[in-house]
């Protein structure tokens, strides 16, 4: 039945295999991006690859890097729409959203090997939200005083 819906070449991954490639395509994204960082971040070279056009430029900054990358997987497309939202509404941390993205789905991919639930790693983490969100607030000072 699946077949009537796929394209010649087509594959459907299903289950474990599933996952592991979720994780895997937005861990590759957010570790290119993450080599720009710092002091001796590296720039990558993009080329176009449209017939009419073949530029190739050099950049290192994250936004310009994850709108010229081309994805086909659909946990790598949502952390590159986390990174557009981010400079959208902010204008600046494209990759450092990126990264910390990739790290947190790294370490639940430990925690799903781990055979712990993904409602349950999606549960510690708004915890930790809150717990962090408190942490700040009380160490916060008011300047405007």
């Amino acid at each position: 039945m699946e077949g009537a819906f796929l394209n010649n070449g087509a594959t459907v991954d299903k289950g474990e295999n599933a996952r592991l490639s979720s994780f895997i395509g937005a861990i590759a994204i957010a570790d290119m991006v993450k080599t720009t960082l710092g002091p001796k971040g590296m720039d990558k070279i993009l080329q176009k690859v449209s017939e009419g056009d073949q530029s190739i430029s050099v950049t290192n900054d994250g936004a310009t890097i994850l709108r010229a990358v081309m994805l086909d997987n659909a946990a790598a497309k949502v952390l590159v729409d986390i990174a557009r939202v981010q400079d959208d509404e902010v204008g600046d941390g494209t990759t450092s959203v990126a990264v910390l993205c990739g790290e947190l789905l790294r370490e639940a991919e430990k925690l799903v090997n781990a055979r712990i639930h993904p409602q349950t790693i999606a549960a510690g983490w708004r915890l930790a939200r809150n717990i962090a969100k408190k942490s700040l607030q009380d160490v916060a000072i008011d300047n405007s005083k």
